[in-house]
């Protein structure tokens, strides 16, 4: 039967926009975790990390103007270069005062002073970080005042070399009038004054004179110009924020982040772990129908055993014409259900009046036994007619006429003969009474060691118009319809090998069968050979 091609498990499958909240839900444990540790992060930060306290002092920058009473001339609003003023505001000399008034190193107030420039206005931001409210406090005021202070400073070098510029000018102009005037005719020489070189000399020297009292009439605006660069408008002043007063919304910042980053975790997951997460996935993959689906797992018993008749009635239309071949249950892995799915088909064929022979590997015997043993209390045996019309003996329980069919239908009329009394479990007046049969230990001189062992390990339970010997895997099989729970394909090949004989129905547990390892089981069973009817999903809903 045509299988899959393994191309199919490698294509991505779509997620859509209901994936987009099952996802996370599924994968809730990845999405508290990186909330866990977000709030976590976002909780020590605050208990262990000192808080920051962060003053804010405004300073408002104005024009050096000669007259302040007056009405700036145009633009003059503007003449201050804020971009000049912001590297004046985190110059050397500004952090190294500031560390001697504040007796703190100069790297330590360079990084916890910063300047804010508003756009298109003259205004400074003294920030100032520290450890403590007071100390935040302090060194954003006095920040700004060495500001102020040293830009007044230069104001004052500018003005000092401007003034000394205008007084040896003054003085060079002076010293030309003083040359000039040598020049002029003496009183006694007044008949000399109309003369056309003395009206030049004292023309010259009135032109001097005008220039020596336009020098000095700017050198006394230079003089009395005011200074001052600007003014604090808002000192710094408690109470001042702190980076623990949010602490609330920090917390709740980190909760929201937190899911946000566990939404993409799980996402992020889900892409990386391809997994087999529906019906119709698994049919693509596997390239066979689905059989049904059956809810595996301690807390779904009773829903497993429903579910496990309706792929029991899938598979009745194979088994009664190739009853001779067995069934052969696969997986890749233990974990996925497969003994649950064995267990009940087992019991569903049997409650359909099936003779089934269980065969499971040592570890599972004993969950194949709690699964039988359970079904046994929900399905107790009915009594039946026999073909000659007489009543099933044994209280019920089915003829040994019935329990020692051959593989080949004829009857074994000597297992009645073998069966004691002793070894019969009579039920009780107890309606959930198990019922199991047993071979007895000793067998006819006929059977060897082998033989008799086998019969003693044999465990045969009636549920009801059918029965179910339950055998070690490996031992021979005989008589009915044969359902063989296989060890996982990804440690032992003998389920494979039985299929080659059989038939084989797959075994996929929803979101936990990685899609590698069921393209892989598929490979396997299609080169072997094997015959595949369909598969199982378990861990459904």
């Amino acid at each position: 039967m045509d299988v899959t091609d393994s191309v199919a498990a490698s294509r991505q499958r779509v997620i859509g926009f209901a994936d987009v909240i099952r996802i996370p839900l599924r994968r809730w444990r990845i999405v508290l975790a990186v909330v866990g540790t977000v709030t976590l992060v976002v909780l020590g930060y605050l208990l262990f990390f000192p808080a920051t306290y962060r003053a804010t002092t405004v300073v408002v920058l104005r024009p050096v103007v000669t007259d302040p009473f007056t009405l700036p001339s145009s633009g003059a609003d503007r003449a201050i270069n804020m971009t000049a003023e912001n590297g004046i505001a985190l110059s050397n000399g500004v952090i190294d005062t500031t560390a001697q008034i504040l007796q703190q190193d100069s790297e330590e107030i360079r990084k916890a002073l910063s300047i804010e420039v508003p756009t298109g206005g003259q205004v400074l931001r003294f920030q100032f970080a520290s450890d403590t409210e007071n100390s935040a406090i302090t060194g954003a005021n006095t920040a700004a005042e060495t500001y102020l202070r040293v830009r007044e400073d230069i104001y004052k070098q500018q003005r000092a070399a401007l003034i000394l510029s205008y007084d040896n000018t003054i003085k060079s102009v002076t010293a030309q009038r003083l040359s000039a005037q040598k020049d002029l005719p003496t009183q006694h020489n007044s008949t000399d004054t109309a003369s056309p070189r003395t009206q030049a000399t004292l023309d010259q020297v009135s032109a001097l004179n005008d220039q020596i009292a336009q020098l000095a009439n700017a050198r006394a605006k230079v003089a009395s110009a005011d200074l001052s660069p600007g003014s604090i408008t808002a000192a710094a002043r408690s109470p001042i924020p702190s980076s623990h007063d949010a602490a609330a919304v920090y917390l709740l910042g980190a909760v929201l982040g937190g899911l946000v980053l566990g939404v993409v975790a799980a996402h992020a997951r889900e892409a990386l772990d391809r997994r087999v997460r529906s019906i119709e996935q698994a049919a693509e993959m596997v390239g066979m129908p689905a059989l049904g689906l059956v809810r595996a797992g301690r807390h779904h018993e009773d829903a497993a055993a429903a579910d496990a008749r309706y792929v029991s009635l899938a598979l009745l239309k194979w088994i009664d014409p190739h009853s001779e071949r067995p069934l052969v249950v696969l997986s890749s892995r233990n974990d996925e259900g497969r003994t649950v799915v064995t267990g009940n088909l087992a019991v569903a064929l049997a409650e359909a009046g099936q003779d089934v022979m269980l065969a499971g590997p040592p570890e599972s015997q004993e969950e194949l036994k709690r699964v039988l043993f359970a079904a046994q209390k929900r399905t107790p045996p009915r009594p039946r007619t026999s073909p000659k019309g007489g009543s099933a003996g044994l209280n019920g329980s089915p003829s040994a006429d019935r329990l020692g069919r051959s593989p080949g239908g004829a009857r074994q009329s000597g297992l009645s003969a073998r069966v004691a009394p002793a070894q019969v479990r009579m039920p009780s007046n107890d309606p959930e009474a198990t019922l199991v049969m047993q071979a007895p230990v000793p067998a006819p001189a006929a059977l060897g060691k082998a033989a008799a062992d086998r019969d003693s390990r044999q465990i045969v339970v009636l549920i009801g118009g059918g029965v179910v010997r339950l055998r070690t895997l490996g031992e021979e099989l005989e008589g009915g319809v044969v359902v063989i729970d296989a060890p996982p394909s990804d440690s032992d090949e003998r389920g494979v090998r039985a299929a080659q004989s059989g038939v084989a129905v797959l075994v996929v547990a929803q979101d936990r069968t990685r899609n590698a390892e069921l393209t892989r089981l598929v490979d396997r069973v299609r080169s072997a050979g094997a015959q595949t009817v369909g598969f199982v999903l378990t861990g459904g809903r």
